[in-house]
């Protein structure tokens, strides 16, 4: 699974870098202080830089696809030698890695359209209330750490190795 998450993840790259996939640019300043309007923008349509423009304006945001990359590696060469842990190790790495280089390409587009540009959404048409970002932080505080406890009993209840002997030796409880 890991060469063909390799694969696909550096086909994508490519596909993007050279031009497949009609990159887009804000052109307009913006006023972070005023109300937002997502059609009030200018959005200029390009090959190049496009996705990749935030790459060579902040040079940090490669450490996203080599992540990706890197995480991919792993996965290959821990699945070969059944180190589980590294495997696992790997995976995530590789999930944020994909994630972010996404987020760092598309930046500030959260939702691109390729019907009318304009209408694409950015990070500051995206924005919201005082009283509903206070709301949403309240939830987000009650909720995510109810997640991760949940997400972390199921990792510790499923950790392991399944081997024909264990499903033998617990026929009656597995099902």
């Amino acid at each position: 699974m890991g060469l063909v998450y390799l694969a696909t993840f550096l086909a994508a790259g490519a596909w993007l870098y050279f031009g497949g996939i009609q990159g887009y640019t804000l052109v307009t300043p913006f006023d972070t202080n005023g109300v937002a309007n997502p059609l009030a923008k200018e959005v200029l349509t390009n090959a190049n830089p496009g996705w990749m423009n935030n790459y060579s304006t902040y040079p940090i945001t490669m450490a996203a696809p080599i992540a990706g990359i890197l995480g991919g590696l792993i996965i290959v060469l821990a699945a070969s030698k059944n180190k589980a842990g590294l495997s696992f190790l790997g995976s995530s790495l590789a999930v944020i890695g994909a994630i972010l280089t996404a987020g760092f390409a598309l930046f500030p587009f959260l939702m691109p359209s390729s019907i009318n540009p304009v209408a694409s959404l950015t990070m500051w048409d995206a924005v919201s209330s005082k009283n509903t970002l206070t709301v949403m932080t309240v939830a987000a505080c009650i909720f995510v750490p109810l997640i991760l406890i949940y997400t972390t009993w199921c990792y510790y209840k499923m950790w392991g190795v399944i081997t024909n002997k264990h499903i033998e030796d617990n026929s009656h409880s597995l099902y």
